[in-house]
């Protein structure tokens, strides 16, 4: 039997149906994504403007926090606007096109932190080769095939949702597209396709978080040969690292390696990478870095220091300092 796409958009049913939970959830998010956009844009900017941008780890930090802002920039805006919205839809090719991007952006973040435990093991385990091996010509093929890898698992995605026949109901029990509350919607038998969204997202997160768990595990045993202050420079620099790992694989493998189902407890756990994680990036990789701390002082102080030059060309600014 042949089915037709009779769907022109989706309704999203978002967290929450109660009114007064919304309208908290709308205050919440917005102090969360305007954290987001402050804290991601300050490492940037802060690494961009200072030596640090030299060094392959701070390298790789820039484009995380670009990586970031761009991943739930594609969920949150929308889940904001949504939590004051009576009626919570999205367009057919809305929807499509967020489930590209959130996947394409969110497939860049999981290759570069693999991109980053490899340079801390270069930097750990071989300090001699270091700079050799990690050379800003291999740190740009890291970033180019983190973003090439990103593309080919988001375009997998989009293909097995795009081809399906949505014939009725429209109502997706979720706050963004994605792939599994999309396969419920299909008026077709999807299980083959369940299992393609496993091997697609489900078993390359699963291989990867094993190889990063690995390589942050020859590091800690590299380590135990360390003096005192050394190790503890490392494990605090590994630390923020494996936090942020835990952080964006832990609940995502939740959702992708298990058969194609959707459960309630879904859109609290996709709530850790898609909005929580990127909260708190910035901070895990600030407050324990002594040279991050350093070089968004810096960039404060120039900030600073440039608007009072600024104000002292203007005659009632001298007038009064006089």
């Amino acid at each position: 039997m042949e089915y037709r796409n009779n769907v022109t958009e989706f309704i999203l049913l978002g967290l929450s149906q109660e009114k007064e939970l919304e309208i908290l959830c709308f205050l919440l998010f917005l102090l969360c994504y305007i954290a987001i956009l402050t804290g991601n844009l300050l490492i940037m900017i802060s690494i961009i403007w200072s030596p640090l941008i030299n060094q392959p780890m701070y390298f790789f930090l820039s484009y995380l926090s670009l990586s970031d802002l761009c991943y739930t920039s594609t969920v949150t805006p929308k889940l904001i606007v949504d939590s004051l919205s009576t009626k919570k839809s999205i367009s057919y090719s809305g929807c499509m096109t967020q489930l590209f991007t959130m996947h394409f952006f969110g497939g860049i973040e999981v290759f570069i932190l693999t991109g980053m435990a490899y340079d801390r093991y270069v930097a750990i385990c071989k300090p001699l080769h270091y700079t050799v091996i990690m050379s800003r010509q291999k740190c740009d093929i890291i970033i180019a095939v983190s973003c090439a890898g990103g593309f080919l698992h988001s375009f997998g995605q989009f293909l097995l949702a795009v081809f399906l026949p949505y014939c009725g109901p429209n109502e997706i029990d979720h706050y963004f597209c994605d792939v599994y509350p999309l396969l419920k919607l299909a008026c077709t038998d999807t299980s083959k396709i369940g299992f393609l969204v496993i091997a697609n997202s489900g078993l390359m997160g699963t291989v990867i978080f094993v190889v990063l768990l690995i390589s942050y595990a020859v590091i800690l045993c590299t380590v135990r040969s360390y003096s005192a202050e050394n190790r503890r420079k490392a494990l605090s620099t590994c630390s923020s690292h494996i936090t942020v790992v835990v952080l964006f694989f832990a609940p995502l493998l939740f959702i992708y390696i298990r058969p194609a189902t959707t459960l309630p407890e879904d859109k609290v756990f996709a709530l850790f990478y898609t909005i929580i994680a990127p909260v708190l990036n910035p901070l895990i990789y600030t407050l324990r870095n002594t040279e991050m701390k350093n070089a968004i002082k810096k960039l404060w102080g120039h900030i600073m220091g440039s608007k009072e030059n600024r104000l002292k060309g203007f005659p009632a600014f001298q007038h009064t300092a006089s």
